[in-house]
């Protein structure tokens, strides 16, 4: 999609398995981009080939619960490229199997801060830039499970549509600042690790995390210039 060329993104979770796919999409479309890890170490490893061009920003060692560092990023980003154009959310965790009055309070904390509070946070950071330009595309990642939720998986079910919920409010409130604001429902990701966890089942109605970068390529050009508040379906043949 030619409409990415020579375009500034910002990716969170660069280094994860979706992270890493929707970096490399990006590339591929003539991006610039800023890619953030919690490890620098894996971050420059992952990248090294880009870590010398000015047209990338690799940064890393942040930590995305923690809202200075997520402030910190944005401006550092800003001051580079003076422009953000895309924001695209991929940090996202899972844990789950226990009902909701045995579930340790721990857990809901931890997939609140993983899955909600990571994209909100890097959210205020970036919209003043985007509201500054007036211009701007936001790409949230949260799941099928926070369409319905089901026995076991209430606090991950719970995140999950705390980002859907948030995505709509933000797009409804930065309509009029040209910033669509959409979030993309993966369903099972064919990942190694789901993969170690779940031997028994048949990958090839996963999704590959290269079909879940397509849409977000799609949400960030301009044949997706009329979606906004969005929650995209992506579940493979699952």
């Amino acid at each position: 999609m030619n409409s990415i060329s020579g375009k500034v993104v910002l990716i969170t979770g660069a280094t994860g398995n979706l992270g890493s796919a929707v970096a490399i999409a990006f590339q591929e479309a003539g991006a610039r981009m800023i890619l953030v890890g919690r490890s620098a170490d894996s971050l420059y490893r992952a990248f090294e080939n880009l870590s010398q061009s000015p047209d990338y920003l690799l940064i890393g060692d942040v930590d995305l619960t923690n809202e200075n560092d997520v402030r910190e990023v944005a401006r550092s980003a800003y001051q580079r490229f003076r422009h953000i154009d895309v924001l695209v959310n991929t940090v996202g965790t899972f844990r789950g199997g226990k009902p909701v009055h045995e579930e340790d309070m721990q857990t809901w904390d931890f997939l609140f801060k993983v899955n909600l509070n990571t994209t909100l946070f890097t959210c205020r950071a970036v919209i003043p830039y985007m509201i500054q330009q007036n211009s701007g595309r936001i790409i949230n990642t949260a799941s099928r499970n926070g369409l319905l939720g089901s026995a076991g998986y209430a606090a991950y079910s719970a995140s999950k549509s705390a980002v859907i919920r948030l995505t709509e409010s933000l797009a409804k409130e930065l309509s009029e600042n040209n910033i669509n604001v959409n979030c993309i429902m993966p369903g099972t990701i064919d990942t190694p690790q789901n993969r170690q966890d779940m031997p028994d089942a048949d990958y090839s109605k996963w999704v590959d995390p290269a079909a879940i970068a397509d849409v977000a390529l799609f949400l960030a050009s301009d044949a997706a210039r009329a979606v906004t508040g969005a929650a995209i379906p992506v579940y493979g043949k699952s």
